[in-house]
């Protein structure tokens, strides 16, 4: 493999390479380089409500189970049984007491330990194996913010709360706006997109400015007037990026929610600014319904305002598997959560007015590289190369304007880091 292309030597120019998104080597090099060793989001921990909840999931290739142990606290583990492999698992989500494997019988408890094997295993004798070596592969590290649960595999990651650094100031616009807390609304949806991984990914990492084009129907359809309104005149608008998590925002504070078709979460966030400002502060109270995107590196986003989080899973080069939830505040009426809840299947849903146009437009764009003369193209990331501001509120790379590829660029330059880093203490802090 070229180091060239994971060096990404034209980027402060405004040039990437095509065969990021279409390279097999590359592809295989992310799984090993990004997704097994990054931590990767997993759950909210209202998906585990007790002891025996379960729910089973991807980080990068490899499929995990997430459980509730009996002492309260998480656990994960490869879903995959050590003696053949087979899965010890098969649903997507519920409570059970333990886990048994269907092709040989191991059963095994909720901390991942093998409780039992099918009696023709010993041939009516005690197993003479070690049984305390052959318990399910639990990740190397585990842990929360703020509700969302978060792994790695590698041992030798910083600790969550560094692998976010000055990020959390922005998720708390999210996860702690309100004292109750935060919970994903029941149920999800799972979807596949024939499109590379980081085509979506980078897309709610900062693209406003497809939003007023490609989405122009379907804010005319939910709202009557163009995404471009929605923002009011002269409100102030950012892209920021940390360690290659990014969020792009302006400061009109209802704009997302308005997409949403529904005058009872406008009413929400309009009597609960007061309430948010005293958490938050002036500023970021105005983040937390307004017109924005986030991507929290490598796979994980959300829509704040239309409160749609999800994961991009990667099935190959150019195939993603969608996985979307509804993030509401615990303590919110019930009304309320059920608007956000029909409002995001009606806007960001497979049958999604929104959801629609980027599934078509991410999935045109992978396989455009499919041609071997089109494949040797650049593609140009040079907007907004000279809006890189101080600000005195807001931490990390602040770039003013909302039609930007600054969070783009810094998205793929953590990408380059990682791919060519050999361990953690080879990747840039």
């Amino acid at each position: 493999m070229k180091d060239d292309l994971l060096a990404l030597r034209d980027l402060d120019d405004g040039w990437l390479d095509r065969r990021v998104f279409w390279d097999r080597d590359v592809y295989e090099l992310e799984l090993a380089r990004i997704f097994a060793r990054c931590w990767l989001f997993v759950a909210h921990e209202s998906q585990l409500p007790k002891p025996g909840s379960f729910l089973t999931t991807w980080m990068g290739e490899d499929h995990v189970l997430v459980v509730r142990r009996r002492d309260g606290s998480i656990g994960a583990y490869l879903n995959s049984c050590p003696h053949r492999g087979n899965r010890v698992c098969t649903a997507e989500a519920g409570t059970a007491r333990g886990f048994v494997c269907n092709y040989h019988g191991w059963s095994f408890d909720l901390d991942g330990r093998l409780a039992g094997v099918h009696e023709s295993a010993a041939f009516g004798r005690e197993p003479t194996f070690d049984r305390s070596r052959l318990g399910l592969t639990p990740v190397a590290q585990l842990d929360t913010y703020k509700g969302l649960v978060f792994a790695t595999f590698d041992p030798d990651a910083p600790p969550l709360r560094d692998y976010l650094g000055d990020f959390a100031f922005y998720l708390d616009v999210m996860l702690d706006n309100d004292e109750g807390g935060t919970e994903f609304a029941g149920g999800s949806i799972t979807s596949v997109l024939d499109c590379n991984w980081k085509i979506a990914a980078e897309n709610f990492a900062g693209d406003a400015l497809h939003a007023g084009w490609t989405h122009a129907s379907g804010a005319e359809a939910m709202l009557g007037r163009g995404v471009a309104e929605l923002g009011g005149d002269g409100a102030e608008s950012y892209h920021v990026n940390v360690n290659g998590h990014c969020w792009e925002f302006n400061l009109d504070g209802v704009g997302n929610a308005a997409t949403l078709g529904d005058r009872r979460i406008i009413d929400y966030l309009r009597a609960n600014e007061a309430r948010f400002a005293d958490r938050l502060g002036p500023l970021r109270a105005r983040m937390v319904g307004s017109i924005s995107s986030v991507n929290v590196f490598p796979n994980f986003s959300f829509l704040p305002g239309q409160n749609t989080f999800r994961t991009w899973q990667p099935k190959g080069p150019h195939r993603t598997e969608l996985r979307t939830w509804v993030l509401v505040n615990r303590d919110a009426p019930e009304e309320v959560k059920d608007a956000w809840r029909k409002g995001a299947m009606m806007t960001f849903s497979p049958s999604g007015v929104f959801e629609m146009d980027d599934g078509e437009n991410w999935e045109l764009a992978t396989r455009s590289n499919q041609g071997v003369v089109t494949r040797r193209q650049r593609l140009y990331y040079g907007l907004g190369s000279d809006t890189a501001v101080e600000h005195p509120e807001l931490p990390g790379n602040v770039h003013r304007g909302q039609v930007n590829d600054a969070n783009q660029r810094a998205f793929y330059r953590r990408w380059s880091e990682l791919l060519r880093a050999g361990t953690w203490d080879e990747v840039p802090s």
